[in-house]
């Protein structure tokens, strides 16, 4: 609480983003650049948007926003031939991105301008006749490693909501949150950066299980977890620990 008489010195800061504008409408910030790097990157709209912690049609709604914006076609995606499935950028796609990229290469540097905050997201522990619910994953970081289904939690989604959404996403089974296991936020524990994740106990309710883009889901018996990726050994142990203390 201030105190009469005094000066106190509240810490503020400016947050400058850059935006790529057109008539007045925000088109593209560092958030969608990245977003259309992953798309050449990896020629697939459900992994750049995995990567990004968004569901495959908030990823859509993004493109689709920046065509109506931008007035051309910035991704198309290839149905037959050699690249099926693929989904590239088109040549307007890439002007916009080059443009961009440009344009933020001539800012003044500032290392200081931009505030970096952890990042939100949850994970799961399904257990079915001693069995735990694992992904498989196929992509870095920790390609090849299993791990506990779980991902980012989108901006106006509840965290028990995200958890829900990405067991589905990622195994093809539906569950319901029984309770909340901990929180787990050291520093180091993504290398990709700091994250924040929200684990929860849940019940399985049903569906067929099945893989996803990025991962290949299984049971695994608790008796022989392989190492896990992130710091996954460590919160099946302490879910352990709390079953061992109900009994």
């Amino acid at each position: 609480m201030p105190v009469a008489g005094k000066v106190v010195a509240i810490p503020l800061e400016l947050d400058f983003r850059p935006v790529l504008k057109s008539d007045g409408k925000s088109l593209m910030g560092s958030g969608r650049a990245r977003f259309l790097q992953l798309i050449a990157e990896t020629g697939s709209l459900s992994t750049a948007a995995k990567r990004m912690g968004m569901s495959y049609r908030h990823a859509w709604g993004i493109i689709q926003r920046m065509e109506q914006i931008y007035g051309e076609k910035i991704v198309v995606s290839e149905r037959g031939g050699s690249e099926k499935g693929m989904t590239r950028l088109t040549d307007a796609g890439e002007k916009l991105l080059r443009t961009f990229e440009d344009s933020v290469s001539r800012l003044p540097p500032s290392p200081d301008a931009v505030r970096r905050n952890p990042r939100l997201t949850a994970d799961g522990i399904v257990v079915l006749d001693s069995k735990i619910l694992l992904v498989r994953r196929k992509f870095n970081p920790f390609e090849g490693r299993y791990a506990l289904p779980g991902g980012f939690v989108e901006y106006g989604e509840r965290v028990d909501e995200c958890i829900i959404r990405e067991v589905q996403e990622e195994t093809g089974l539906r569950v319901s949150v029984d309770r909340l296991l901990g929180v787990y936020s050291a520093p180091d524990r993504d290398p990709r950066g700091h994250t924040v994740t929200l684990v929860y106990v849940l019940n399985l309710e049903g569906g067929t299980l099945a893989d996803s883009v990025e991962t290949k889901a299984e049971w695994t018996p608790l008796k022989s977890v392989p190492p896990l990726a992130f710091d996954h050994d460590t919160i099946v142990a302490d879910y352990l620990r709390t079953v061992k203390k109900k009994r």
